[in-house]
């Protein structure tokens, strides 16, 4: 049975009188590629920021690794964005005044590397995603496939075991996001990286080894996302896609956030 990698455990979070998640319980194993789907305010960005840390949930649990998380202090989930847990937004979120190079080199000069060996790092990583002809250019002076796939090698960079992505694609072109998803499905399954995918489009959802739709906060209990209507069937590389569930690994069937917070920086 495959390892488990991350869990939600009863996840209720709620923004004042208006509430986003409603007991959600997943489980998605080491080295899986998760795609969270759903209408526009079904709560999978909620979702994604509880099971990175970057927002504690009002009840329930996050487990990753078997520790919880959600009981830690901000500076202790902080450490584990710099070094355990990625993450990717929908519109990158550089520096604007700072370089490709140096954007990349951040997380690893938050956890304390030395300059030289930050950036020798980060001109690698941006090789490894075809840009490093742009390694001393600013984020204007770039397209915003450019900047995304700038933004995947600053969230890979620490070579984090899990790989939160909200929306990777949404502000890009059909090109541009399919090259963006290519290199990071690409580079997930060459380290063994657990992804966290959030979507509301079934192309890219086809991309991920497997989806958990979620309605009004929950997960469908159905088990019908895109799947359910013939779409997302394995776009890009048929890896499976189209399975929906909230965690085969569990034993259940297949079927406002700032860039230095976010990279862990206190």
């Amino acid at each position: 049975m495959t390892t488990v990698s991350l869990e939600a455990r009863g996840l209720v979070r709620s923004y004042g009188a208006i509430p986003a998640l409603r007991g959600v319980n997943l489980a998605i194993g080491e080295g899986e590629i998760v795609a969270v789907t759903g209408p526009s305010g079904c709560g999978k960005s909620t979702l994604l920021h509880c099971l990175a840390g970057i927002l504690r949930p009002d009840a329930g649990e996050v487990v990753y690794r078997g520790r919880r998380i959600d009981t830690l202090s901000e500076a202790e989930r902080s450490r584990l964005r710099r070094t355990e847990l990625g993450v990717l937004f929908q519109f990158g979120q550089l520096v604007m005044e700072l370089s490709a190079a140096e954007n990349v080199a951040l997380p690893l000069l938050l956890a304390g590397a030395s300059r030289r060996r930050a950036r020798a790092t980060a001109l690698s990583w941006l090789e490894r995603l075809d840009v490093g002809q742009f390694a001393d250019k600013l984020p204007g002076q770039l397209s915003g496939g450019q900047q995304q796939r700038i933004a995947l090698a600053r969230a890979l960079v620490t070579e984090p075991r899990v790989l939160f992505a909200d929306e990777p694609t949404g502000a890009l072109d059909t090109l541009a996001g399919e090259q963006v998803l290519g290199h990071l499905v690409r580079l997930a399954n060459e380290q063994g990286t657990t992804v966290v995918l959030v979507t509301h489009d079934p192309r890219v959802a086809g991309y991920a080894h497997r989806e958990i739709a979620l309605r009004d906060g929950e997960v469908d209990p159905t088990g019908l996302g895109f799947a359910g209507v013939g779409a997302g069937a394995g776009v890009g590389i048929g890896i499976g896609a189209g399975k929906t569930a909230a965690g085969p690994v569990a034993g259940t069937t297949t079927s406002p956030t700032t860039p230095s917070n976010a990279l862990g920086a206190r």
